[in-house]
């Protein structure tokens, strides 16, 4: 019996093992869903694998969370999560007003409402074809709206011109203007009023370059260097005064110029004897000529220019003429220094310009026709502006005229009053806040020369 009672336990007992290990565990940690949540997540997969890309079914959230089906497209912005439960991706919209989601969204680039549920990539592809002709179709639009509205607030020059043909009056180019001053100047039945009205205003239009070039293609420049022959004074000095805004910084001009005879012309008008107005725009029209021109610097110098101008500064009540002319002439010689300069550091002078300049013979010619002393009296001058322009020269003839100056005891005081003058006005200007005003850089100019001539 007692081993009856033993085999029964053993066959009950093993009973309870296979039980026990055909039976599913179950854990705290443990989801009952799990298996059935990973088994959706493949068939979810497999399925979107299989799915057409080009065909997209968009799905329209609410603000309640809804079950989303495999191959349905998720608008932007909105809410998904992944229900542990049964396995299924749920989708609602972001929790804020439809106002700022619509803002948001469209700052963003998101897409817009779609009423359709599928989109091929074709049906994509033709609605951004028609958006882009209806862009330009509007485009088109804008322009013919701003064509007309131009169109209504300007005619055009056809009509204005039947109009004021009705009216008697012409619409004329400046060469027209010019072609008309010209043939007012050189007739003969023209009065000196008519004729100096006619300069006056050719003067306005050669200052632009391409009006004085104009002049010169229909020999208007000449029929004016020949006005300088004139009996009048006011009519040389109106056609000096034409001449001179037309050579301003205009080579082509510049050269005829000089072919027609005009620096003759304005030479000897400044050597006779002239109202001061009329030689007041010579010198202007000969300044214009001589700058940056150094062929007309060389036809100066051997015309025998710079004795002119010494006549003309040495006479009595053209004080005003000597301070321009002091001044043309640091200008003639500053040029010259720095186009040797720009040549020798940069090459980018012409060799030909070069060479020109080089001819230029003019701080030899100053020195023996007496400049060094002629720039060292205009010094007492009382003007504070024309006594700065008298300093530069005096600084630019420096090399030149050193032992002139020295050999001077009369520039020597007068540097010393100055220097005693303009350091009261430079302390005048320190008590100002003005570290570095007007009277001290005069005063720096009077101390260098000084320091110089010791």
């Amino acid at each position: 019996m007692a081993l009856l009672g033993m085999l029964l336990g053993l066959l009950m007992a093993s009973c309870f093992t296979f039980c026990l290990s055909h039976q599913k565990p179950e854990f705290a940690l443990t989801s009952p869903e799990k298996s059935s949540t990973k088994e959706a997540e493949r068939r979810e997969t497999t399925a979107e694998e299989e799915l057409d890309p080009e065909v997209l079914e968009v799905f329209h959230p609410t603000h309640e969370w809804q079950a989303l089906r495999p191959g349905q497209a998720v608008p932007a912005g909105s809410h998904v999560r992944l229900n542990l439960q049964t396995g299924a991706r749920e989708v609602k919209l972001q929790e804020e007003d439809k106002f700022r989601s619509n803002l948001k969204g469209l700052k963003k680039g998101r897409r817009l409402d779609i009423n359709t549920n599928t989109y091929t990539s074709q049906d994509l592809k033709s609605a951004l074809a028609k958006f882009k002709e209806g862009a330009e179709v509007e485009s088109s639009k804008e322009d013919k709206e701003r064509q007309a509205k131009v169109k209504r607030l300007f005619r055009p020059i056809e009509e204005l011109k039947k109009d004021f043909e009705e009216l008697n009056v012409v619409i004329e180019t400046d060469m027209q203007i010019m072609v008309r001053l010209i043939n007012k100047f050189n007739s003969s039945s023209s009065s000196l009023e008519e004729k100096i009205a006619a300069l006056f205003d050719l003067e306005y239009y050669v200052h632009q370059m391409d009006n004085a070039q104009d002049l010169l293609s229909f020999g208007g420049l000449q029929v004016v260097i020949n006005g300088l022959n004139s009996t009048e004074p006011l009519v040389k000095e109106y056609a000096a005064f034409v001449l001179g805004a037309a050579f301003s910084s205009n080579p082509k001009v510049q050269v005829e110029a000089i072919e027609g005879g005009a620096l003759q012309k304005l030479l000897v008008i400044l050597a006779t004897e002239q109202p001061l107005p009329a030689k007041k725009k010579v010198l202007f029209a000969l300044c214009s000529l001589l700058r940056h021109f150094p062929y007309a610097q060389q036809q100066f110098l051997k015309l025998g220019g710079l004795q002119v101008l010494r006549s003309l500064v040495q006479a009595k009540g053209t004080e005003v003429l000597a301070v321009r002319v002091v001044t043309l002439l640091y200008d003639l010689v500053t040029e010259k220094m720095f186009a040797e300069e720009e040549a020798e550091l940069t090459w980018e002078t012409s060799p030909e310009k070069l060479q020109q300049y080089r001819q230029v013979h003019l701080l030899p010619g100053l020195r023996e026709q007496g400049w060094c002393e002629i720039t060292a009296h205009l010094l007492a001058v009382p003007e504070h502006d024309a006594r700065e322009k008298v300093l530069q020269t005096l600084g630019a003839l420096l090399a030149t005229c050193r032992d002139r100056y020295r050999q001077d005891p009369q520039l020597s005081r007068t540097l010393v009053s100055l220097q005693a003058e303009y350091q009261a006005l430079a302390a005048l200007e320190l008590q100002d806040g003005e570290d570095e005003g007007y009277f001290r850089e005069l005063l720096g100019s009077i101390n260098s020369l000084l320091k110089e001539l010791r």
